[in-house]
């Protein structure tokens, strides 16, 4: 049955949750949605930086405006990176490598903009995607993306 909820055997539906569906469509549906969300706001992120090249330079103009180390380079390697790990993502392909690089660019912006003063909730969306990396680090793709056919397919 693919319904979460399990019989109590009196007819009525317990609250707790079925291992069994999540583990079979629901944890793999989740980091589906998760990696597809994910990997297409990164791309649409950083698509205007890399088609125009107006906006790489105010990219790296703001950099500099936040001490950061060769703002020119930083500010191409912050946004290429961006695209190549949304790209990933998406396909699920070298996920635990994505998700390192997407922690460590992302550490990059929370240790910039805290230099700034920033307080915690306007460090958040930096943040998050430090945590995120790190479960795609830790944990891969899921059942549904492009690591998990190749690894089928090597066994």
């Amino acid at each position: 049955m693919l319904l979460p909820l399990k019989s109590t055997g009196s007819g009525m539906a317990s609250l707790k949750l079925n291992a069994d569906w999540i583990e079979r469509l629901g944890q793999p549906l989740a980091f589906l949605a998760l990696r597809l969300y994910l990997g297409g706001f990164l791309i649409w992120g950083v698509w205007d930086n890399i088609t125009e090249k107006g906006r790489m330079t105010e990219f790296a103009m703001f950099l500099a405006t936040m001490n950061c180390p060769w703002p020119e380079v930083a500010a191409v390697v912050s946004v290429w990176a961006q695209l190549i790990v949304g790209a990933l993502l998406i396909l699920g392909l070298f996920t635990r490598w994505a998700g390192l690089v997407l922690s460590v660019n992302f550490l990059v912006a929370v240790i910039l903009f805290a230099t700034t003063g920033a307080d915690a909730r306007s460090q958040y969306p930096h943040a998050i995607l430090v945590f995120i990396g790190l479960v795609f680090m830790t944990t891969g793709a899921g059942k549904w993306g492009a690591d998990a056919f190749l690894e089928r397919k090597r066994s």
